[in-house]
């Protein structure tokens, strides 16, 4: 019964002392280290404390040299594999912890664009809305009875209504991308036919603004694709260079096919976006200025993060530079 009391409190001294050296060396120099090296200290830990028990039972000849080597091939052995166990745990612990900082990182920046968006949108609301409030009630108060006043007004009304409808449709659109519930209808697609389409209808808006609007291709490719969203892609393009063009500026729209793909490019001569800017061009509400009033020709800042969230989900991508006197879109499709 001595001996056992005598081993026990041989071991346990010995645990105590390595556990407190292994918790001097946490505090102390591994303090901030990486759950890697923490996990091996622990690890080092527990197996130290087993061999300095086992070290001092020799001492006191409470075990022979032969069980001795025994415990010391098996602990060494056991060691080895903890400890290679620890770094692969640890390794993986620390990349989901990475991926669990990026990702916390990414649903912050999410919810700081959310509230930047509902106060965007908030303030491009309420501004019309107050003017089509006045102009309603001067209508029906009879404050405004000239003809070509009321002509006016009425104009101005189903303006702001149509800018607000826009607006709407592409908060909608947009709501759509990032709840992941965008259907789309693929099939072949020629890319020529799209840009045809979005061009007729953009040729009225790019003459009111003096703009020279062209068009043109070695070959436009056919992509695997879904219409509706291409053709909101391409309009949603050539109508930001229209509005970012000043007047007597060109919008040409060109294509072709590569060995990466199908490709698409919009240029303008808006002067160029400043190189801070450029990463933030297909962020929500970013429309490259800090001025937040809204004219008649002035969008949401929805339509290029719509191309954006259109164009990956055909798997494909776009990209923005600076060239010449202004800047150049480039949507590429698998």
């Amino acid at each position: 019964m001595r001996d056992v009391l005598l081993t026990f409190l041989m071991a346990l001294g010995c645990s105590l002392a390595v556990a407190v050296a292994g918790l001097l060396v946490l505090r102390g120099p591994l303090r901030g280290r990486s759950v890697t090296a923490h996990i091996v200290v622990l690890l080092l830990v527990t197996v130290l404390s087993v061999l300095a028990g086992i070290v001092g039972a020799s001492m006191e000849m409470f075990i022979s040299d032969h069980d001795l080597h025994v415990l010391l091939i098996v602990v060494g052995t056991a060691a080895t594999v903890s400890l290679a166990a620890g770094l692969w745990a640890g390794g993986r612990l620390a990349r989901a912890s990475m991926w669990a900082a990026e990702a916390r990182e990414r649903e912050r920046a999410a919810e700081a664009r959310r509230r930047e968006l509902v106060a965007w949108v908030s303030h491009d609301l309420r501004t019309p809305l107050a003017g089509l409030r006045a102009m309603a009630e001067a209508l029906e108060d009879g404050v405004v009875s000239d003809p070509s006043t009321v002509a006016d007004y009425h104009r101005r009304i189903s303006a702001e209504t149509d800018r607000m409808a826009a607006l709407v449709d592409d908060l909608f659109e947009l709501s759509r991308i990032n709840a992941g519930a965008l259907q789309l209808t693929l099939s072949e697609v020629p890319l020529g036919d799209v840009v045809s389409d979005a061009i007729a209808t953009a040729t009225p808006l790019a003459a009111a603004a003096g703009i020279h609007l062209t068009a043109s291709s070695n070959g436009w490719p056919t992509i695997q694709g879904s219409v509706p969203e291409l053709s909101r892609v391409v309009d949603n393009l050539i109508r930001n260079a229209i509005r970012y063009t000043p007047p007597d500026g060109t919008v040409a729209v060109t294509g072709g096919q590569d060995t990466k793909g199908g490709w698409l490019a919009v240029s303008d001569t808006c002067g160029g976006i400043p190189e801070s800017d450029l990463p933030r061009v297909f962020d929500v509400a970013f429309r490259g200025t800090a001025a937040r009033t809204p004219t008649r020709e002035a969008g949401g800042g929805l339509g290029l993060a719509i191309v954006r969230g259109l164009v990956e989900a055909h798997h494909g991508d776009v990209a923005v530079a600076n060239e010449g006197d202004g800047c150049r879109f480039v949507v590429r499709f698998p």
